[in-house]
């Protein structure tokens, strides 16, 4: 088979490479290739079994839309927020093709509502409590999908793909690009039919973050220039509504950012879910890592939010995705293969919690079937130390957030390390090869990673 383009990857990326191809009337041939399930048949049996089955591959993070859709479903709408893609294109063109995308977005049924734009003198008190308490606040407007609604937007944005012309194999993994004399010129699959070549006048490799380690493999076998970068450590935090109420209502996410005594990483507040709902998402290996979903009209008493340690190294250690997954691998170990919580003053206490102490707080897990225990057996003492200052700094914006209740769920990491060296067209060092999204190193989340795929498209038919 011989196809004009191969994108490999229905996240964000890869689905608005293809969708702005076709509305710049690109004529060639498309062919999507997902290691998952049509965005329709994304169902997590755990709905209806009560616990993960360990699917695989694990049907949250894979499948059309990619894993961010299936979390919370928020569009972040400055480009202050999302990787470092702006340093690759310029800022103000970025913010265009954020807007760009966000129309978009909208016209398949995204919520006109628009968070964090009101509440001025509100949002001026806290940003002066964040400066005492030495934090960054950054204050992006967000539209949020929600979950539920996020799966119907990308339902359409489906079919509109298929209507146009666009093939997609589902349930297809790519494991290798096919490359002779430092040119690409198709992949090879995994399929129903085993193991098939396909060749093409251009790959696209928008694998997602649920990519990376994949990503990095094929880069050092195939001479793609990349570089180790910094790879995320960290907790899920949840508190009741009550705690975050004054912060949800006024920006709906806040973002804070700060760089805790003694090691001064980077440590940030990532993707928070007013309402929301603590969940467990399966890697490869049956990896279990925790995130969080936020639905548009299901709603908790509870916020949960992510706490992400930045973790830079230096030479001669070049396997950050590998050392974040030895984190993950401990911490399952000592949860039986569950998601681990604690409760933050058993931490400070030294002590482990214990299943009965959760039944008397005011707070109950959303995440019922994670195992009470003690997540700093596993977590690294650097990034253990960062967290705990960096709540206690939260405290000073947040009164309550660092209480002895709150809840630590482990592990929470972020595989985006691997950054490919790309050139203005995003081209790669191998000829006839692209890379986008957040296994690119370049983006973060649903918006930039689709800002990259539109930008990656306009190229191609410049």
């Amino acid at each position: 088979m011989k196809y004009n383009t191969i994108i490999v990857g229905a996240g964000p990326a890869g689905i608005f490479t293809a969708f702005e191809l076709r509305k710049r009337n690109y004529t060639g041939s498309i062919l999507l290739i997902e290691k998952g399930l049509a965005v329709e048949k994304r169902k997590c049996p755990k709905s209806t079994t009560g616990r993960c089955v360990s699917c695989n591959p694990c049907r949250i993070t894979t499948g059309f839309s990619g894993a961010g859709a299936f979390s919370d479903g928020k569009l972040s709408l400055n480009y202050e927020v999302g990787g470092d893609l702006p340093d690759l294109i310029g800022a103000e063109y970025a913010q265009t093709l954020i807007d760009y995308a966000d129309n978009i977005y909208l016209s398949f049924g995204a919520d006109n509502k628009i968070e964090g734009i009101e509440h001025t003198d509100e949002i001026k008190d806290i940003r002066k409590r964040a400066i005492k308490a030495g934090l960054k606040l950054v204050d992006c407007p967000i539209r949020h999908l929600g979950t539920e609604k996020a799966q119907q937007i990308y339902f359409a944005i489906e079919q509109h793909l298929l209507e146009n012309g666009v093939e997609i194999l589902f349930n297809t993994e790519c494991t290798d690009i096919l490359s002779e004399n430092g040119i690409c010129n198709g992949v090879i699959i995994s399929g129903k039919n085993g193991a098939e070549k396909i060749f093409s006048d251009m790959v696209i490799i928008a694998a997602g973050r649920r990519g990376a380690d994949w990503l990095e493999g094929l880069c050092s076998r195939h001479n793609v220039a990349h570089a180790a970068g910094t790879v995320d450590i960290g907790v899920r935090v949840e508190v009741r509504n009550e705690i975050m109420e004054k912060v949800n209502n006024v920006l709906y996410e806040s973002k804070l950012i700060g760089y805790p005594n003694p090691f001064q990483d980077k440590v940030r507040t990532f993707c928070q879910n007013p309402g929301g709902y603590v969940a467990q998402e399966n890697y490869d290996d049956n990896l279990a890592v925790v995130n969080g979903h936020s639905f548009k009209d299901k709603k908790s008493d509870n916020t949960n939010l992510a706490i992400l340690c930045s973790q830079n190294f230096t030479q001669p250690f070049n396997q950050p995705i590998a050392y974040a997954k030895k984190i993950g691998e401990l911490t399952n170990m000592l949860g039986a293969g569950s998601i681990l919580v604690q409760r933050f003053g058993d931490i400070l206490d030294g002590k482990r919690t214990w299943q009965k102490e959760l039944s008397r707080s005011n707070l109950k897990p959303t995440l019922p079937d994670a195992v009470a225990g003690d997540i700093t057996a596993a977590m690294p003492y650097r990034a253990m130390i960062g967290i705990i200052n960096f709540m206690k700094a939260v405290d000073e914006v947040v009164p309550g957030f660092a209480a002895k209740e709150t809840l630590l769920y482990s592990p929470e990491l972020k595989f985006y390390s691997n950054k490919i060296q790309l050139n203005d067209d995003l081209s790669t060092t191998v000829r006839n090869l692209y890379c986008l999204g957040d296994a690119s190193g370049w983006t973060r989340g649903l918006m930039m990673a689709s800002v990259m795929g539109i930008h990656m498209a306009r190229i191609l038919t410049q």
